[in-house]
């Protein structure tokens, strides 16, 4: 016989399922409510500032354990997933600071780790907007909360030296040939097939491990893969149509002329943040989606330290 839990969850997917367009409803209605792309802005706005000191500090870790250029085409070939059309320009910036790294010293130092920390203090206060609809809320001691941003920097950086072999790995593969009865098939396809694959699994995971670690409260892990999975396929539709929009209709550099690099970037920033919280938003709602049950007692609302 299936647990309490597990039949409650049973009940609430069986209600998605059968009403999904209240769902989704559902969900841009609490979105708004919660100023969804206000947020976005803000979470937006420091993820610029933290992303070129981030990758810094991330490529000067790593490169001493992983070549220079290896690691720079590795975070060019995904930071197209997250900037798409503007990848080229930061890492340009990024090789160009890299090439004058002896001028850095522990002030600059402390700046660049303090400045890749906003962008997940900012996320972190967005996402408790978002689920503010639990009933207990727990508020986190602020040392946690300080020490979150600098853990979420070491484990991007260790899942950058990850992928930064595994996809040398599957680019070597690629630059060979199966010779099988008299016909000749390359590897290429493949290996570019599957560099794809690991990018899409690598956003997946990362995006599961926002909604599990950030919120307070945290979710379960089924609920936090089906909100990451949802914001990949979002992303996935937008990130293709933003490429297709700078290199055919948008007029940006006309108008915003040495600033477009910066302000195409805060706009493949912002909307990839809306889907990010969007993505929170499938969670917090189906958290709460089908019927309630009127017999169970009401808990009370608290605030209070964790």
């Amino acid at each position: 016989m299936k647990p309490a839990a597990w039949r409650w969850l049973d009940r609430r997917a069986s209600e998605v399922l059968q009403h999904p367009g209240t769902f989704a409803l559902q969900v841009l209605k609490g979105f708004r409510a919660n100023q969804g792309l206000l947020l976005a802005g803000a979470v937006a706005y420091y993820a610029l500032l933290s992303i070129v000191p981030l990758l810094i500090l991330t490529v000067i870790a790593l490169s001493h354990v992983v070549d220079e250029a290896e690691l720079l085409r590795t975070i060019g070939r995904y930071l197209e997933w997250l900037v798409p059309g503007q990848s080229r320009a930061i890492i340009a910036e990024l090789a160009n600071f890299l090439a004058h790294r002896n001028v850095m010293g522990w002030v600059l130092l402390a700046t660049m780790v303090f400045f890749s920390s906003l962008a997940f203090t900012v996320l972190e206060n967005a996402m408790s907007v978002i689920f503010h609809h639990r009933v207990v809320i727990r508020r986190r001691h602020f040392l946690v909360s300080a020490i979150i941003p600098y853990l979420y920097i070491l484990s991007l950086g260790l899942g950058l030296l990850i992928v930064t072999l595994v996809a040398g790995s599957l680019q070597a593969m690629g630059e060979h040939q199966v010779d099988f009865l008299g016909h000749t098939w390359s590897l290429g396809g493949v290996s570019g097939l599957l560099l794809y694959l690991l990018g899409l699994a690598g956003e997946i995971f990362v995006l599961t491990s926002v909604y599990m670690v950030m919120p307070v409260g945290r979710p379960s892990l089924w609920h936090a893969l089906f909100g990451a999975v949802a914001a990949a396929l979002l992303w996935e539709v937008s990130r293709h149509a933003l490429v297709w929009y700078f290199s055919t209709l948008s007029q940006i550099g006309t108008v915003y002329g040495s600033l477009t690099t910066a302000i195409a970037v805060l706009l493949s920033l912002e909307l990839a943040a809306a889907l990010l919280l969007l993505g929170a938003q499938v969670i917090s709602e189906y958290e709460r989606f089908g019927p309630v049950d009127a017999a169970a007692p009401a808990r009370p609302f608290t605030t209070g330290p964790g």
